[in-house]
């Protein structure tokens, strides 16, 4: 509705995860750096967490789109998998066709699966490539599947693992490891890193790259109290910032203005049903405004 308004070739605030509007704030970056390191030292076990919304499957998104055709890999967004269909997943997604299916229709047992994907992934060594294998969403892993990761991670050779394994999900995720019942998966965690929330500087910031990566054809401008109050309601969770921006940019265009101010901030926020976020209101934020006055 309001794209035409402002001139935007495509919404700046959409909920997907579209890799080219990540933004590399000090915790994005790190964790983006870190996920590089893992790859490029053949890391087996790497584990990121962090809270809803803050961007963790356009994390995973951007990664992928940076390797190169040496690196096979499987995104998996649905966690609730059988222990077959988990493999025949990462199979299709690494482009290996089953050689236990035949023209009848028959649907290859767990072990030629396992068996299918050994043989690929050993195919991979002698061309110096890897496979990776991303799981979004894994707090909601039964735990019979988790225990079949971790048999998977044991595909190896005398000095490599055969299969990287990059987990990623919220915050329960991390009690959810360290349980009696998947001690040895946890312990085969080389790196764990944990997104944090945007700081009020950061906010700006992640607005000002969206709105640019959109390309508008008119200057639109958050004013300096708007970002304040998209801190606010927001708690620096880029989620909500994307809901409050984009609800912001409507009631812009219903005022015929590309100037955004707290009210309209305010506006946007109370139509959500937001409140200020407790985590903002007696942290960082509060800190940051008694140093700044």
């Amino acid at each position: 509705m309001y794209e035409e308004y402002f001139g935007f070739l495509e919404k700046p605030f959409s909920l997907t995860p579209d890799p080219k509007y990540l933004y590399g704030s000090a915790s994005h970056a790190s964790a983006f750096e870190l996920l590089q390191y893992a790859l490029e030292r053949r890391e087996g076990f790497v584990v990121i967490t962090g809270d809803i919304g803050t961007g963790k499957t356009t994390l995973c998104r951007a990664l992928l789109e940076q390797t190169d055709k040496t690196t096979f890999t499987a995104l998996l967004l649905n966690p609730f998998l059988s222990e077959e269909d988990l493999l025949r997943t990462i199979l299709q997604d690494l482009g290996v066709v089953s050689r236990g299916e035949d023209r009848s229709g028959r649907k290859p047992s767990k072990q030629e699966l396992i068996s299918t994907l050994h043989d690929f992934l050993l195919s991979l060594v002698p061309l110096r490539a890897r496979a990776v294998l991303i799981i979004d969403e894994a707090q909601n892993l039964p735990l019979p599947i988790l225990e079949q990761i971790r048999i998977l991670s044991n595909l190896e050779t005398d000095k490599d693992k055969l299969l990287q394994i990059i987990l990623v999900g919220q915050l329960n995720l991390i009690p959810l490891l360290r349980s009696e019942e998947l001690r040895q998966l946890d312990q085969r965690v080389s790196i764990r890193y944990q997104l944090t929330p945007l700081s009020a500087q950061e906010v700006a910031a992640y607005v000002s790259h969206r709105l640019h990566v959109a390309n508008a054809t008119r200057p639109v401008t958050f004013e300096p109290d708007a970002i304040e109050q998209v801190h606010l309601y927001s708690g620096g969770i880029p989620r909500l910032i994307n809901l409050i921006c984009d609800r912001s940019l409507l009631g812009a265009f219903a005022a015929q203005t590309t100037r955004i101010d707290a009210d309209i901030v305010n506006a946007a926020a109370e139509g959500l049903d937001l409140q200020v976020a407790p985590r903002v209101r007696t942290g960082w934020f509060s800190r940051f405004r008694r140093s700044a006055v």
